[in-house]
């Protein structure tokens, strides 16, 4: 088990990682946001994006509840829907 701080610190190095691979967290997420809206009829902002992505997290938790890599990815969208509301 890691500890918290473990836990925090991986989720943002995903962050970055993923930053590299796939442009700013806000850019790739009002992208996907884009697209779920035109696919479902509504409207779909970044923060919603990041909300629906753990909640899939969570249900993949539901299924194997120790995975730690879910866990480290629901604390990485949390922190990037800090970072939205600051946008």
């Amino acid at each position: 088990m890691k500890h918290a701080e473990e836990v925090l610190a991986t989720a943002i190095h995903t962050i970055h990682a993923r930053e590299y691979e796939y442009g700013s967290p806000a850019e790739s997420f009002r992208r996907i946001a884009a697209l779920w809206s035109a696919f479902l009829g509504i409207s779909i902002n970044e923060q919603d994006v990041a909300m629906l992505m753990i909640l899939l997290k969570i249900a993949r938790l539901e299924n194997q509840p120790e995975h730690l890599d879910s866990k480290v990815d629901i604390c990485g969208y949390a922190a990037l829907m800090g970072e939205f509301n600051n946008d």
